[in-house]
């Protein structure tokens, strides 16, 4: 086994694997070159030489149960020796949580800062946090929690030699579709849900100023970025939607792509949204770069099935984590505006974290 993915879409039972059986993911060096091509795309946040736009050749297409899985070629134990055969690949250690807090105001503050003297309209800040485990990982044990606790989500786990092993439980579509009919989502501000709210849907919470300007702030993005690539483009929304714990407003786009354009050229625009990167786009993204503590690697990239069995379905690596030899790499952020107040920030990246945390029973 090379470089797999596996994964499960939202509100679905049956699992699909993509297995590339020899050689290299394809490392490709711009989202245009994504056009006309089939597999599973491990995307970065920002490419690099370290960090490429992967594309996992589909040598072997199995959908199937997850109980299925566990007795196809001994799956699970597959995946276990190869985690610990490989070698962390990461360059910068993610913080302990004793560290994090610390470590959060001082880029808070920087961050803040700059929203406040009107360089930008938003940006967005990420942290990573570093939890050691004594080598006995059980990567596909994670993933069918995952699928367990998040019906609502897509849950992916992905390998390839280049990034590493990743898992995600997401709920932010970035392109999905076929053909004909394509969508995408514009999702932005969170809210935790507590006590009796747990039992259903989120539908009746109550949103702040802040969390409604920076949901209006994506969506106004996305629908000046379809204009020149899709025509009968329909919004709809905001309506609130859960995830895991929390709750987000959440916007709706579906469209046809214009006959002279590609999903390639469609993702070098959208990638990445002002929901994981800032306004105005270039100088934020640039900003993140230059300023966040640790690189996000594959966190806030994309993943999942480029034209599989006959569709696409490409999400946003958002409520993610890194797994290596030794540790669980978790990441998680929010999107700041000059309004925003450090505590109430640092909560929300506390309540994203918890989705990747539950699955490892740890408390902060």
């Amino acid at each position: 086994m090379n470089s797999f993915a596996i994964y499960r879409l939202p509100h679905q039972q049956q699992c699909t694997l993509i297995l590339q059986t020899s050689g290299t993911p394809l490392e490709l060096s711009s989202l245009t070159e994504l056009n006309q091509r089939s597999g599973f795309v491990v995307a970065p946040f920002a490419m690099d030489e370290s960090h490429p736009l992967l594309l996992i050749r589909p040598d072997e297409v199995k959908e199937a149960s997850l109980d299925a899985f566990e007795k196809y070629g001994t799956f699970s134990e597959k995946v276990t020796h190869l985690l610990r055969e490989s070698d962390a690949l990461s360059s910068k250690e993610c913080h302990t949580f004793s560290e994090a807090r610390q470590s959060y105001h001082e880029s808070f503050a920087h961050f803040h800062q700059r929203l406040v003297a009107g360089d930008f309209r938003k940006l967005v800040l990420s942290r990573c946090l570093s939890v050691p485990h004594s080598g006995d990982a059980d990567p596909f044990a994670l993933f069918k929690t995952a699928c367990s606790l998040y019906p609502r989500m897509f849950i992916a786990l992905a390998y390839t030699p280049k990034s590493g092993l990743w898992l995600t439980a997401t709920p932010e579509i970035l392109l999905e579709g076929t053909s004909d009919r394509w969508c995408t989502i514009a999702l932005a501000g969170t809210m935790k849900l507590d006590g009796d709210a747990l039992m259903g849907e989120g539908a009746h919470s109550l949103w702040s100023t802040k969390n409604i300007e920076e949901q209006r702030v994506v969506a106004s993005y996305i629908a000046d970025r379809l204009k020149p690539f899709a025509q009968h483009v329909l919004e709809e929304g905001p309506r609130t939607v859960r995830a895991a714990n929390l709750v987000h407003l959440r916007s709706d786009f579906t469209f046809t792509l214009l006959n002279n354009k590609g999903v390639g050229e469609l993702l070098q625009t959208l990638h990445p949204t002002p929901a994981v990167c800032g306004l105005p786009k270039e100088q934020a993204f640039r900003f993140i770069l230059d300023h966040e503590p640790v690189p996000r690697q594959y966190y806030s990239g994309f993943m999942g099935p480029l034209d599989i069995l006959q569709s696409t379905h490409l999400y946003v690596s958002l409520r993610c984590m890194q797994i290596t030899a030794s540790q669980y790499r978790l990441y998680a952020g929010g999107g700041l505006l000059k309004d925003s107040v450090e505590e109430q920030e640092w909560q929300e990246t506390e309540a994203k974290l918890e989705t990747m945390r539950s699955l490892l029973n740890l408390k902060s």
